[in-house]
């Protein structure tokens, strides 16, 4: 009879550890979207050349649209405004032209522009060049 009075309560205690985990593992994920911040024009500025061939993404997330994801490729040896010019042509092709303006600035920076449709945000997701740094500002 001792033995029973030692394993029932340890067994109650199991059983609630097991069912507090499996209540906080079906609360639902904290929305993705909710930390992003939007406008209607973004900035890329970027620092320094390339030191290595790479890859940037970067995602575009219209308010209330799905993403849209731009992988940017660039090779060894690129010059800060070559850089530049690489990002600029990869949202380019990656845009609609009739709801995005995609331009240069003084060379080392990217402008991105909404021509209709909601603000947008815009993050840098990853980077795998050594020496080439990305600030992006909303305007």
């Amino acid at each position: 009879m001792h033995l029973a009075a030692f394993v029932r309560p340890a067994l109650l205690v199991v059983i609630s550890m097991f069912a507090g985990s499996v209540v906080l593992a079906q609360e639902p994920a904290p929305d993705a979207t909710a930390h992003l911040k939007y406008s209607n024009k973004w900035r890329i500025e970027v620092k320094e050349g390339a030191n290595n061939d790479g890859v940037m993404r970067f995602r575009l997330t219209p308010e209330g649209e799905p993403a849209i994801d731009v992988t940017v490729n660039v090779r060894d040896g690129r010059s800060e405004n070559g850089v530049a010019r690489d990002v600029k042509n990869a949202f380019k092709s990656a845009l609609d032209p009739k709801r995005f303006h995609v331009e240069g600035d003084d060379g080392e920076d990217v402008l991105l522009k909404k021509k209709g449709g909601p603000d947008f945000a815009l993050q840098l997701l990853e980077s795998t060049l050594k020496g080439t740094h990305v600030d992006l500002e909303r305007e």
